[in-house]
C-alpha cells in the first residue's frame, strides 16, 4: 500500500519520497519485464498490466514511473545477454529514457560516440541507466536507410554519462520527475545499441515476441484506467456531501447527476472488460507463437482511455471547490490524469 501522506509530499516536492522509492525496489517492480536469464521476473504481460493499473489507482506518479521504467527494463530482452545481465545486476537498477531521436551516435572504433538532448525521462532522478534513440552518423555524415530516411538506433547508456536537467514543471504527475537529459560526447561499446523488434530479441520468451507499440499502448492505458477509477472513488463522497444551492439535495441525490455517475462508471467497466479480454487473447496468441493483432489492441486501449476521459470530465464539475484546491487529493488525481492524457501516444486522432 502506498501511503497517501507520501503521495501528497511527493507531489509537493516534485519527486517520489524515499519510502516510495524503497517500496518500488523492495517489490522489484522495475525488473518485472526483464528476462529471467538476466535477473528479471519476466512476468506475463497481462499480469504486469493489471499490476500497473492497481499502482496507478493508488498514485498516478508512482504508477507512471513504474510503468515507464519497467517498460525500459523490457529492452533488456533485446540487448546482448551478457550486457543485459550486467545492467540488471546493478543495485536498485532503474532504466529511464525517451523515444525521440533527438541526438546523434557516431561510429567510433568498436563503439559509438553519443551526443544530444532528450525530453521526458520519467524517473530520471533515480535512473541508473538511460535509453535513447539516436540518428546514426559516420564521419559526420548521417546514414540513410533503404527508403532514404535517417537511420535510427536505440542505445542504453549508464547514468554516469548523463546530465539530468530539471525541466519537468507540469501541473500533474509532478512526482514522476520526467525531466530532460543530455549526453555530451560519451563513448559506449557497440553492444549498448539494440533493435526493438521481435526478430531482434535476444531473449526467447513470448514477452519479447510481443510487438512494442501495443505493449506501450496497453501499459499506458492501464495507468489512465487506474487514475480515472481513483478519481471516481474520491468524487463519490464529495457528491454525497455537497448540496445543490437551489434544491438542498446532495449532488448524488440529483437524478441527472446520479444517472451520469452510473453511466460513466458502467462505460469504464465495459471498456475495462473489453480491454482485458483482448489483451488476454493477444497474450495467448504470443505464447502460442501466433501473430498479435496490434491494431485491435491499440484501438481498444485508446477507446478505454477515451471512456476514462469522458468519465472524469463529466463528473468533475459536480465536485465543488475542493476538487479545484491544489492541495486536495482529488485535485492531485485530476491533475495527474489530465497530464497523462497528453502523452503523444494517447492523443485522439480525430
Amino acid at each position: 500500500m502506498i501511503a497517501v501522506a507520501d503521495c501528497r509530499a511527493a507531489d509537493t516536492e516534485g519527486w517520489l519520497t524515499a519510502a516510495q522509492q524503497a517500496h518500488i525496489h523492495e517489490r522489484d517492480w522495475l525488473r518485472m519485464l526483464a528476462p529471467r536469464a538476466c535477473g528479471g521476473a519476466e512476468l506475463p504481460l497481462p499480469d504486469v498490466v493489471r499490476l500497473e493499473q492497481a499502482i496507478a489507482a493508488q498514485d498516478g506518479s508512482v504508477g507512471w514511473v513504474v510503468t515507464l521504467c519497467a517498460g525500459a527494463g523490457w529492452f533488456a530482452g533485446f540487448l546482448a545477454p551478457e550486457r543485459a545481465r550486467e545492467i540488471m545486476a546493478t543495485p536498485n537498477v532503474c532504466v529511464a529514457g525517451s523515444g525521440g531521436p533527438t541526438g546523434f551516435a557516431d561510429r567510433d572504433g568498436d563503439g559509438f560516440r553519443i551526443d544530444g538532448r532528450w525530453d521526458y525521462a520519467s524517473g530520471a532522478p533515480m535512473a541508473t541507466h538511460f535509453t535513447l534513440n539516436a540518428v546514426l552518423r559516420e564521419r559526420g555524415q548521417v546514414l540513410l536507410d533503404d527508403a532514404g530516411r535517417p537511420r535510427i538506433r536505440a542505445f542504453i547508456v549508464p547514468a554516469c554519462h548523463v546530465t539530468v536537467e530539471a525541466t519537468w514543471r507540469s501541473i500533474g504527475l509532478r512526482a514522476s520527475a520526467s525531466h530532460s537529459y543530455r549526453i555530451d560526447d560519451a563513448w559506449v561499446p557497440a553492444d549498448h545499441g539494440f533493435t526493438i523488434a521481435p526478430k531482434a530479441a535476444t531473449a526467447p520468451g513470448p514477452l519479447y515476441r510481443f510487438p512494442f507499440m501495443p505493449l506501450a499502448f496497453v501499459t499506458l492505458g492501464a495507468n489512465l484506467l487506474g487514475m480515472a477509477q481513483h478519481f471516481l472513488a474520491l468524487a463519490r463522497p464529495l457528491l454525497a456531501g455537497r448540496r445543490h444551492p437551489a434544491t438542498g439535495l446532495t449532488m448524488i441525490e440529483l437524478p441527472a447527476v446520479a444517472t451520469k455517475l452510473a453511466d460513466v462508471t458502467q462505460a469504464i467497466d465495459i471498456s475495462q472488460r473489453e480491454f482485458y479480454l483482448l489483451l488476454d487473447a493477444a497474450w495467448a496468441a504470443a505464447v502460442a507463437g501466433a501473430d498479435v493483432d496490434a491494431a485491435a489492441l491499440q484501438a481498444v486501449a485508446l477507446a478505454m482511455v477515451e471512456s476514462c476521459r469522458q468519465a472524469v470530465d463529466a463528473i468533475y464539475p459536480y465536485c465543488g471547490l475542493q476538487a479545484a484546491h491544489g492541495d486536495s487529493d482529488i485535485n492531485r488525481v485530476w491533475r495527474d490524469f489530465h497530464t497523462a492524457t497528453q502523452h503523444a501516444m494517447l492523443v485522439p486522432a480525430d
